[in-house]
């Protein structure tokens, strides 16, 4: 169990952030699914382990979208809005003359633009895509940790890469 969570724990923190976009909620997410899953599914089989701890940590994303829906309601009935600013838009115009950090910077940028993208997907899109693509699980493992049927992971997915594709066209062409 342990070496499972190793090797899940980073990819699953990223996935999480992706949802949030919130480092200590993603680590919260984390941490809630890995102690959910060895507490109670350490005496399931080693290959049912992914499906179950994505079904678990997918189930914490969708609660912290719901309890945030509630949160963002009331702060905007006593007018705060969130809070925002981008420490890019004072970066603009900035250029380097050496070809090797511009490359590095567009790279960086590139995967900025990816992560916002991965970001406004819609939820279950998100979860096919990030699932499907990063954790390669298969459409029957995906539909299980998604807790849907494999047609709609295969209809998550292929909006999801629809959506990437026009929304990082300039950065992937």
């Amino acid at each position: 169990m342990e070496r499972f969570l190793g090797d899940v724990e980073r990819r699953a923190f990223r996935v999480a952030r992706i949802a949030t976009d919130n480092d200590d909620d993603a680590l919260d997410l984390v941490q809630d699914a890995m102690m959910t899953l060895a507490q109670r599914y350490a005496d399931r089989g080693e290959a049912e382990w992914p499906a179950l701890f994505h079904r678990i940590l997918q189930n914490r994303i969708r609660d912290w979208y719901r309890r945030k829906t509630v949160r963002d309601k009331w702060r905007h009935w006593f007018g705060r809005g969130p809070d925002g600013g981008d420490d890019e838009s004072r970066l603009q115009g900035v250029q380097s003359s050496d070809p090797a950090l511009d490359e590095a910077a567009a790279r960086r940028h590139a995967g900025k633009a990816l992560e916002r993208a991965l970001h406004d997907l819609p939820l279950r899109q998100q979860q096919a895509f990030l699932l499907r693509a990063w954790e390669e699980l298969d459409v029957a493992q995906t539909a299980r940790a998604m807790g849907c049927s494999e047609g709609s992971v295969k209809t998550h997915y292929a909006r999801a890469i629809q959506t990437l594709r026009r929304v990082l066209g300039d950065h992937w062409p």
